[in-house]
């Protein structure tokens, strides 16, 4: 694991949906256990990097969604609530914190929208929750088209330790398209 610091250049910070849906495992089934100790270095990144380099994604029910994601929100129909939901607001550490907000109703956040912020093949820290879905999602597919990908291992949040862990030890199979580094606890 090496130390992170942000990089310069064209390098940004991605912080993966820090919503209400995923801070709290008392709010919704969705909750991460890991989010508290998670967000203030999530927090920390974001004002090392400035607004002008954070970028905050958002995940976002789509009831119109074929395929998967029928069978998905049936066991999931909590999550069927329109995207200005209470459950879909950032969680208000990081609300002002990003120049850009992208909204996607996948998990995975490599898209056309977060490319156009970004560029087709730029260095990405990502941070957020959860490690072993949105987090993964996102960055597979963006290394897989080109971009160096950090993942800020303790600036994310797992559904579960074990499965954060088991998410870290596949990304970390992907180097050196993608590393895994940490943040000083002095940050």
């Amino acid at each position: 694991m090496s130390a992170l610091a942000p990089l310069g250049g064209d390098d940004w910070l991605v912080v993966i949906d820090p919503q209400a849906i995923f801070a709290d495992p008392a709010t919704s089934a969705w909750g991460s256990p890991m989010f508290a100790t998670a967000l203030p270095r999530m927090v920390a990144l974001a004002a090392a990097y400035g607004p002008e380099r954070t970028i905050l994604t958002r995940f976002v029910a789509d009831p119109g969604a074929g395929g998967s994601w029928g069978a998905y929100y049936r066991d999931w129909p909590f999550a069927l609530v329109p995207d200005d939901d209470p459950l879909y607001v950032l969680v208000p550490e990081l609300a002002g914190a990003a120049g850009h907000v992208v909204t996607c109703a996948t998990f995975g956040k490599w898209g056309p929208a977060l490319r156009a912020v970004v560029g087709e093949h730029p260095r990405l820290t990502l941070a957020g929750v959860s490690t072993d879905c949105c987090v993964i999602a996102t960055a597979l597919p963006a290394a897989d088209a080109g971009a160096s990908i950090r993942i800020a291992a303790n600036a994310c949040a797992g559904s579960t330790r074990d499965d954060h862990e088991h998410a870290l030890a596949v990304l970390a199979l992907f180097a050196p398209q993608i590393v895994i580094a940490a943040m000083s606890d002095k940050s």
